[in-house]
């Protein structure tokens, strides 16, 4: 449990499993994104939100967000980002699946897939995308900088 000293600041050495935006969850390390932008598609305005804030708190450079398959590739098209953060359910009649094949097949951006929805069949359609990985929700910033972090170190050693 986290404590307050009698100065009354927190003991950050408890590391909590839930991280809001306003933490500092860089962990003093430099992201090596310079020139690297991050597409979010997520259609809960919420979690875009604090997404968006989390990710920036982290250091990393965001291309937009998008709340549907529609969208995501036109923003995608427009901003080239180095990678999309992918929510599976969204808006409209295609999913996330979708446009993350479109793409990853047509303009080789990969994507990080994130839902709640992550069964066995919904993986294999989405393997033709080639993901970077998967973050299961609900998820915590800290955990999806870490799923970006490795995103982007896999992203370099392709190159």
């Amino acid at each position: 449990m986290t404590k307050v000293s009698s100065a009354g600041r927190f003991d950050r050495a408890f590391k909590p499993q839930l991280a809001f935006s306003r933490d500092d969850i860089s962990a003093g390390q430099a992201t090596r994104t310079a020139g690297r932008s991050i597409l979010i598609v997520e259609d809960d305005y919420l979690i875009a939100l604090d997404t968006e804030a989390g990710l920036t708190a982290a250091g990393f450079s965001l291309a937009g967000t998008a709340v549907s398959a529609d969208q995501a590739v036109s923003i995608a098209l427009s901003t080239r980002p180095a990678l999309v953060l992918m929510d599976i359910r969204l808006l409209g009649k295609r999913d996330g699946i979708d446009a993350a094949l479109e793409l990853y097949r047509n303009h080789g951006i990969r994507s990080i897939f994130t839902t709640a929805h992550g069964d066995h069949e919904m993986k294999l359609r989405a393997e033709a995308a080639r993901p970077l990985g998967w973050v299961q929700k609900p998820y915590s910033i800290m955990v999806l900088v870490e799923a970006i972090r490795n995103g982007f170190q896999e992203l370099d050693q392709q190159n």
